[in-house]
């Protein structure tokens, strides 16, 4: 029999549930990141943080039993939608790795990480870890991006497969469960997707929403176009406009506003807005993008990118020609399957757990945009598109990494923008950006359309670690 004796490991400080079987077990509620340093394994066997007793790893199973196994499906934190591309593996070391801080940080899919055994999820959101050790109090991690839930197994068996309870995968919806990014979200009065992050949805518990003096991980601010039109809640600690004219420091000028954040999400405002984005916060965004920062942004946003300075600033150069001509709406869009995770969210969508399609690369959208005219494949990924009668294809959601056209290995930044407003497709009642009413009450549907699925899918691909763009 061959195994690698570890021995007693450092205890995690995670609880336990008395009196569960082999299939059930506990959850840690801090998140942590992987990035570490790769272990020399040759001349000793790896440690188990957490591990206590004898765990092993045993590799000379029976043909007929198999290798000891792990295996579950990974969801969203609402648990209504699997997750692809989520990392699923046991630790190695002595300790848990660290804390992620907060903030813009490089964090790529082939920085170097120490593990026993690894895998990441299918477009169903499953996955097999095998070669997994056995013993008791066994730690398993579950991660996208600084999204994190440590999950502690109370005994592995030899030779057997032990199947994860589905409450154990979901990713988590409150800090109590696990990490949540740190989130700054614009409200913005023509798209909401402060609703799409929540428990019907995303899943996030609303305990989870606050102004940034508050311990939530998604900070509402107010948009561009007036914060009279908003709860005062929604405001925080700083303010983007003051209600008359625009100040002469708004909270996209200050780089420190961004750089505290993991992800900056930006709701359509009903208009370019410029005035209340200077040339000192167009720069910042850049900036925070080459720093390792996500965005997400919904159409009219699309005026970082359009007004961004070309003598000093690489941004302007994803988008090759504007659109100045409308489209129908609702439409009919087409996902691009030419690359791989393109391919991947068309079947993903095509799944009955996510019934956001009945044709393969179809996506019914509405509160379709036509915003640009062309972008360059070879800084961008184009995700959805639409194709008029004539002329050429219009791309309405894409995504680009930073710093803009750096050598691959050397860009840590996302980027994504949509012309696919969150609150315009499916049915009545529409969710709202506070205009008179406050949060959460403005988020009224109560189920998923379509195209919310297919942001959902690119919102956690933001989220991930990142991966080059091949043009």
């Amino acid at each position: 029999m061959s195994k690698w004796n570890v021995g007693l490991a450092v205890v995690l400080g995670l609880p336990l549930l008395v009196g569960l079987g082999c299939n059930n077990s506990s959850i840690g509620g801090e998140g942590l990141d992987d990035a570490g340093v790769g272990e020399d394994f040759s001349s000793a066997p790896p440690s188990i943080p957490g591990c206590t007793g004898a765990c092993v790893v045993k590799t000379d199973c029976p043909s007929s039993m198999g290798p000891t196994t792990l295996t579950g499906t990974v969801t969203i934190p609402s648990g209504l939608l699997p997750l692809y591309n989520a990392k699923v593996y046991i630790p190695s070391g002595t300790s848990l790795p660290p804390p992620p801080v907060s903030g813009a940080t490089c964090d790529r899919c082939d920085a170097a990480s120490s593990e026993i055994a690894s895998t990441t999820t299918d477009i169903n959101g499953n996955f097999v870890l095998t070669n997994v050790p056995s013993g008791e109090n066994i730690p398993l991690i579950i991660k996208v991006g600084k999204w994190r839930k440590v999950v502690t197994i109370p005994a592995i068996t030899d030779c057997t497969t032990t199947k994860l309870a589905a409450a154990d995968t979901r990713l988590p919806r409150n800090q109590n469960e696990g990490n949540i990014p740190r989130i700054a979200l614009s409200v913005g009065s023509a798209d909401a997707m402060e609703c799409i992050l929540r428990n019907k949805k995303l899943g996030l518990d609303d305990s989870e929403f606050t102004t940034e003096k508050g311990n939530g991980r998604v900070n509402l601010y107010a948009g561009a176009n007036g914060v009279n039109k908003f709860a005062a809640n929604l405001n925080g600690g700083a303010a983007f406009t003051s209600i008359a004219t625009a100040p002469a420091k708004n909270w996209w000028d200050d780089m420190a506003n961004w750089t505290k954040y993991d992800i900056v999400m930006l709701s359509c405002e009903g208009n370019e807005l410029m005035a209340y984005k200077s040339a000192q916060a167009l720069q910042n965004l850049e900036s925070y993008l080459n720093m390792g920062g996500r965005v997400f942004a919904s159409h009219f946003h699309y005026g970082w990118i359009k007004n961004a300075d070309a003598t000093k600033q690489q941004i302007q150069k994803v988008v090759t020609a504007w659109n100045p001509t409308a489209g129908p709406d609702p439409v009919t869009d087409t996902v691009d399957t030419t690359t791989a995770k393109g391919a991947a969210l068309a079947d993903w969508l095509m799944l009955p757990s996510v019934a956001g399609s009945t044709t393969r690369g179809r996506l019914q959208v509405g509160g379709a945009r036509y915003s640009v005219a062309s972008i360059d494949p070879k800084l961008t990924q184009r995700w959805v598109y639409y194709t008029p009668n004539t002329g050429n294809p219009i791309p309405q959601y894409f995504s680009f990494n930073a710093p803009v056209g750096a050598q691959a290995s050397a860009q840590c930044g996302q980027m994504v923008f949509t012309d696919l407003h969150i609150s315009g497709g499916g049915t009545a009642p529409y969710d709202s950006s506070p205009n008179g009413g406050t949060f959460p009450t403005s988020c009224s549907s109560t189920t998923m359309s379509p195209q919310e699925k297919a942001l959902i899918f690119m919102l956690f691909d933001l989220t991930n670690c990142l991966t080059p763009i091949v043009g």
